[in-house]
């Protein structure tokens, strides 16, 4: 072997036989970083580059039916697609203690028949044991062995000694190879041991877990080639001050990245939300203005969202505009509908909109509560809480149509309410005398308005 010195992006994993400012593959400034790569002789490569590959007929190739792994996680195995596909390598990515390493460890505790090897690079085993007996779960039939280690070929050693069904890296960033020469967490280090375990996972028939870091920005740390290697990558997001996570498919080779799963974090772990409207919505049944009950969409899973505004007069000479869990550039966009299409003077007023959960909505059908809860806000008149709305609001005022308008009415009917507004002609293709609620088309914000206040 002989050493090299190269140049890398942190952040696309582009190199460069010297250092430079701005990197030409991403654009990002000062991301390039020195690393020692070890390259192999030409003698090597050449018998290497020199395999036999004989090319196959896409009709020759049989296929079979994927046979999942289940998980003990309901919401794990819906956002996986029905499970674990055997020699998949799946990435899940969150911030720092936000539970990342507590779903996976009660998932493959809750394991039975199947063998799994949870390599731990930044704990130890008395504080993994700690966590499984707060997790609980446990028994006589859990086969989940420990092993702490950082180092990829022990790794591997470990791994041939035991022969687990299942492997779990915790994580990624913590694992470096005696072949390269730079630190645990670099890009080159990132690399070469997620295509190791890759080559593993896909000759074996080995499903690997990996956990990964993220960095500031919000996005998993290390090479966007981490990516681009693994078969799955799934976030795992929430606002630490709630109590509610939601993980999400940002890519799946095996299933549908419109799904989601919802948590909620108790002491002894994880506990799964079966219907998330009720946790979205408050149980105060005292009319009050401000607050609007909408029917949004995350993926292909509908649920009902409790929309809260508040509009008082500006106290300073500038009016406020404060977000939380919506778009505010959305928001800005609607308070000039309300303004310029139905004549409310609001831009002296400040406006503050705040979705219950703590989650974030980017559903545009979202846009008839919001804009319902400003101006009950505004006018101090309440909305009935049996009635909820979904329809997304266009620039001239109308009410444009939106998706899967049967889901979101058979999950209002289901949760007990009365009425639900939907947009006007949305209804082609469905039959709404099978639905026991009452269904009011409109196709402007003034009809919407003038059913809800009258």
């Amino acid at each position: 072997m002989k050493l090299k010195t190269v140049y890398v992006c942190s952040n696309c994993g582009a190199d460069s036989p010297k250092w430079i400012g701005k990197c030409p593959n991403c654009g990002e400034w000062n991301t390039y970083v020195e690393e020692n790569i070890s390259v192999k002789s030409g003698k090597a490569a050449s018998r290497q580059d020199n395999r036999n590959v004989s090319p196959v007929k896409i009709s020759d190739i049989k296929s079979s039916d994927e046979v999942r792994i289940s998980l003990p996680s309901g919401e794990l195995n819906r956002v996986l697609g029905g499970g674990l596909v055997p020699g998949s390598i799946v990435l899940i990515g969150g911030e720092p203690g936000i539970g990342k390493s507590t779903l996976v460890l009660q998932n493959v505790l809750r394991i039975r028949s199947r063998k799994v090897l949870y390599v731990s690079g930044e704990e130890s085993v008395q504080q993994l044991k700690m966590r499984a007996d707060r997790i609980g779960g446990y028994g006589d039939g859990c086969e989940c062995y420990i092993v702490c280690e950082t180092s990829l070929e022990s790794i591997f050693e470990s791994i041939n000694n035991s022969s687990p069904d299942l492997i779990i890296i915790d994580s990624i960033q913590t694992i470096a190879t005696e072949n390269l020469e730079s630190a645990a967490g670099s890009v080159a280090q990132v690399r070469e041991c997620a295509s190791a375990l890759l080559k593993f996972a896909k000759t074996t028939n080995t499903p690997v877990i990996l956990i990964g870091h993220i960095n500031k920005e919000g996005s998993l740390a290390g090479p966007k080639v981490l990516e681009h290697i693994v078969d799955a990558v799934l976030q795992f997001e929430g606002d630490r001050h709630y109590l509610y996570r939601i993980l999400r498919a940002i890519k799946n080779r095996f299933g549908s990245t419109s799904e989601i799963g919802i948590y909620e974090m108790k002491q002894n772990g994880l506990r799964e939300v079966k219907n998330p409207s009720e946790m979205l919505m408050s149980q105060n049944l005292e009319n009050m203005s401000g607050v609007s009950i909408g029917v949004t969409l995350e993926g292909i899973r509908p649920f009902l969202i409790e929309v809260q505004a508040l509009v008082s007069t500006a106290a300073y000479g500038t009016a406020q505009r404060s977000v939380t869990g919506f778009d505010s550039k959305r928001m800005n966009m609607l308070l000039a509908v309300l303004e310029k299409r139905m004549g409310f003077k609001l831009a002296q007023k400040d406006v503050f909109l705040n979705i219950a959960g703590g989650i974030k909505v980017c559903d545009p059908a979202l846009d008839l509560a919001v804009i319902s809860a400003i101006l009950s806000s505004n006018i101090d008149s309440p909305i009935l809480r049996e009635t909820c709305m979904s329809g997304e609001v266009g620039l001239s005022g109308e009410i444009r149509q939106i998706t899967r308008v049967d889901q979101r009415i058979a999950e209002a009917e289901k949760l007990g309410f009365k009425n639900i507004l939907i947009p006007k002609n949305n209804d082609k293709g469905i039959n709404l005398d099978k639905f026991n609620i009452k269904v009011v088309q409109v196709g402007k914000v003034e009809e919407a308005f003038r059913y809800l206040f009258g």
